[in-house]
């Protein structure tokens, strides 16, 4: 009986024992970080593509520009949901520009797109990178200028060759992002000024998930 019941017991803790390594070596050897070949431990300078099983409609065909990622998060800027044309006014302050200024502006509309549901008053200039002036940060073979420098540059046609002026901006909190690509809501693939500027912003999304990495 006592040799039953010690077999019985050794045969448990073997199982036990397998299915932790087994737990472990899915942890470190699984290649849940592997597209086409490719081990990413930031999406950083890369685009962000929702696919079909996004739930969320504010993110529904959408292509990010990745900006940031660390252990502390990540963020980025929609590029492909224009929300329509504005004076260029109402995106200054009154108070720094005079009357004659501002009644010009009025007479300039501008495309504007939505960046994501964060800070959706916060303005974004994403542009080529030739252009530069002291709010730029270079990300790649891309800029961002973030004054209204730029928004002058821009009526005077003093301002960057390519931009969009983006309303808002996407973020996660840290461990986020990683979750929601491990239930296959985004697929990666390399970030390309020629899509992020394309004229018609109804290309961008199939452009951008037709060149997306293969999920090994």
């Amino acid at each position: 009986m006592k040799k039953k019941i010690l077999l019985f017991l050794f045969i448990t803790l073997q199982i036990t024992l397998f299915h932790h390594v087994f737990a472990l070596a899915k942890t470190y050897l699984s290649p849940e970080n592997y597209f086409q070949g490719k081990f990413y431990t930031s999406v950083k300078n890369s685009f962000l593509i929702s696919t079909e099983r996004m739930n969320d409609s504010r993110f529904k065909k959408s292509v990010i520009a990745m900006l940031e990622h660390d252990e502390d998060g990540a963020w980025g800027l929609v590029i492909n949901k224009p929300m329509g044309s504005i004076p260029l006014a109402f995106l200054l302050d009154s108070s720094i520009s005079t009357s004659d200024e501002r009644e010009k502006l009025y007479g300039i509309n501008i495309l504007i797109f939505w960046g994501g549901p964060v800070e959706v008053k916060k303005i974004f200039v994403l542009h080529s990178s030739e252009y530069q002036n002291d709010s730029t940060k270079n990300y790649g073979g891309i800029s961002i200028s973030q004054d209204y420098n730029i928004l002058l540059d821009i009526a005077e046609n003093k301002g960057p060759e390519k931009s969009l002026v983006i309303l808002g901006y996407s973020g996660w909190r840290a461990g986020q992002l990683e979750n929601e690509m491990e239930r296959d809501d985004w697929i990666l693939s390399d970030l390309d000024p020629d899509i992020i500027f394309e004229k018609e912003s109804i290309k961008k999304w199939p452009k951008a998930y037709e060149n997306s990495f293969i999920r090994l």
